[in-house]
């Protein structure tokens, strides 16, 4: 029988497939997804595929179908199980599969679901992820053969690796973790189980209708049980784990918030002394403070593209240790495998304090104070957000601006830095800006208003800014 199939172009994303449950997304598009990348890597002589599942309730039944996709591929399934994403990272590079396909919704609703997929090692996105629609349509795949399944647990050994790499000193830490119920439970309960110090977890069940909040560690309203948390039980850092363990939200002793680029920052200098002139990076929209104080502590700062596929790449390229996004995606290549992993960034995390005689809130209290707005998302037509872009950076250009084009416009003036690109992954364009004084910052937010209003978009709402980033 040919096989033939239509995607939702709407689940095509940037990095990964993705989409609505029973609306967008279906156990076909899951089978479409095996037969396709299956043939794509029976086509490249490779005979394995690592995959592995999240807590969602539709998971299960995505993975069954995308399993049974790779095997009519005449490629042999390495089926993990349930567990969080870096888990199957792990698995593929440690039993050297050709392959592997995360079934996963991220941090998104209960509803959503989704595929992330590496291909040879690398991360397989952008137009890849698009050929592979163009090629599910044509019916473009090796002839049917049925390969067997294997399930194989690497949990114990994923944990046993995670914990070999705990460098702490004598300190006793008091850790307040929260799992958000999301896939890393059952790992996480083993690896707090083998590390010093008294760690409680919170929201340890996994369960995909997420009854205690969203597993998003990006918005601040998703951290307040953390929080309360952490300042009931005195404890020295509050760490928080997305849906699928792939990155880190961090709270202080003093319940403070640590963003993706002050965790950098904490790393960075660790990283560094083992590794002296490395280069470290981090992507556009991350504070200036981070980019200087690499530099301060004698790394090679480098400016680059949102995206962890991007992020991923460009660490491979320039050989960079260590690696990180605003929106706590952490990449280590210093002992590590070079993904984005939550819990080895916690683990190193909690080595770096636990060699301190600081606490975390005397860190983040020392580095130079900024104000900045939150990350400022709003609407504008897929067909016209890059060429509005386009039209500002044009402009910049012909005013003699100090502006870096690496990912949309990042412009620098005396007062600090403004942010406008356009997202890769939803129609909307993102802003950011960041200063050392209130008016500095107005002064920013009315220079990157009036580029907008140059292009003809209203001005974007700034509200919910915060100091002290």
């Amino acid at each position: 029988m040919a096989f033939s199939h239509r995607f939702d172009p709407t689940t095509l994303r940037e990095y990964d497939i993705r989409g609505t449950v029973g609306r967008t997304l279906f156990e076909d598009d899951a089978f479409a997804i095996g037969r396709c990348f299956g043939s794509l890597v029976a086509r490249n002589g490779g005979v394995t595929v690592a995959v592995g599942y999240d807590g969602r309730l539709s998971s299960p039944a995505m993975e069954a179908a995308l399993a049974k996709g790779l095997s009519a591929s005449g490629i042999e399934a390495v089926r993990i199980g349930r567990g969080p994403t870096p888990m199957l990272y792990y698995a593929s590079t440690k039993l050297g599969t050709d392959g592997a396909v995360m079934v996963t919704g991220s941090h998104n609703p209960p509803d959503y679901n989704g595929f992330k997929m590496v291909l040879g090692g690398k991360p397989f996105f952008g137009e890849q992820i698009r050929a592979l629609g163009g090629q599910a349509m044509a019916g473009d795949v090796v002839a049917e053969t049925v390969a067997p399944e294997r399930n194989v647990d690497v949990s114990a050994d994923y944990v046993a690796r995670l914990l070999a790499d705990w460098d702490g000193g004598d300190r006793m830490l008091k850790v307040v973790w929260d799992n958000g119920n999301g896939s890393a439970g059952e790992v996480l309960q083993r690896l707090v189980a083998g590390l010093p110090g008294e760690h409680v977890v919170l929201n340890g069940a996994i369960d995909g209708t997420f009854p205690a909040h969203h597993p998003d560690p990006t918005v601040p309203a998703n951290l307040q049980q953390l929080i309360a948390e952490v300042a009931a039980r005195r404890a020295d850092i509050g760490i928080a784990l997305d849906g699928d363990a792939d990155r880190i939200g961090l709270i202080d002793d003093k319940g403070r918030i640590l963003f993706g680029d002050q965790l950098l920052v904490l790393l960075a200098r660790d990283v560094l002394h083992a590794h002296p002139g490395a280069t470290i990076i981090a992507d556009v929209k991350a504070s200036q403070v981070l980019f200087d104080e690499v530099a301060r502590a004698g790394g090679n700062p480098l400016m680059w593209r949102t995206g962890h596929s991007l992020i991923k790449a460009k660490m491979a390229e320039t050989g960079s240790p260590l690696a990180g996004e605003m929106s706590g995606h952490i990449f280590f290549a210093d002992h590590w495998y070079g993904f984005d992993d939550a819990l080895y960034a916690a683990v190193r995390t909690l080595g770096v304090l636990a060699r301190m005689d600081r606490r975390l809130s005397d860190v983040r209290d020392a580095l130079p104070q900024v104000i900045n707005t939150p990350e400022v998302r709003f609407d504008c037509d897929d067909t016209r957000k890059f060429a509005v872009i386009e039209e500002v950076a044009a402009r910049l250009r012909a005013e003699g601006a100090k502006v870096s084009e690496t990912d949309g416009v990042r412009v620098l003036t005396d007062d600090g830095w403004w942010l406008l690109r356009a997202s890769n992954t939803q129609a909307v364009l993102v802003a950011r800006a960041e200063a050392a004084t209130e008016a500095g910052l107005e002064r920013l937010k009315q220079a990157l208003v009036a580029q907008l209003e140059k292009s003809g978009l209203p001005a974007p709402d700034f509200s919910g800014s915060h100091a002290g980033h």
